[in-house]
């Protein structure tokens, strides 16, 4: 399978694509509102820039799209191109060295997956409690 774009294209689309406030984080940020917790945002100082930080409950959580962040990447893996092969390797590499260096730091890693979310999101914010210790309020 060959990339179907020119250089200039590939970079042009690769520029569009969102880093913080994707479509998946607003999903959960909005739910994780109405239960009224209190959380940080993308924050920097820590290693990996996590999309939500718990601060008090020293927790933090990642939402990740299944094929930037490679979830069952071996399955799929022969079917790209030797570009994405290796920019989702190193994707993965990068993800779990940001998870080590977070719990060697005390601090405990919640990953979601994008399919999980699209599957049960009460699913997800009961996780989320559960890791955090915070109460799920009925709607």
């Amino acid at each position: 399978m060959a990339d179907n774009l020119t250089p200039e294209h590939r970079r042009k689309a690769m520029r569009a694509v969102k880093g913080k406030d994707t479509c998946l984080e607003l999903t959960v940020a909005a739910a994780m509102t109405a239960q009224r917790w209190r959380y940080e945002r993308n924050v920097g100082e820590l290693p990996g820039k996590p999309d939500f930080v718990f601060r008090r409950q020293r927790t933090v959580v990642f939402i990740d799209g299944d094929f930037w962040h490679g979830w069952r990447f071996p399955r799929w893996r022969d079917k790209l191109p030797p570009y994405w092969q290796q920019k989702i390797e190193r994707n993965r590499r990068r993800d779990r060295s940001n998870f080590q260096k977070l719990r060697r730091t005390g601090w405990r890693v919640i990953r979601v997956w994008g399919h999980e979310m699209d599957r049960d999101l009460d699913a997800v914010v009961a996780r989320i409690a559960d890791a955090t210790g915070l109460v799920v309020r009925v709607r």
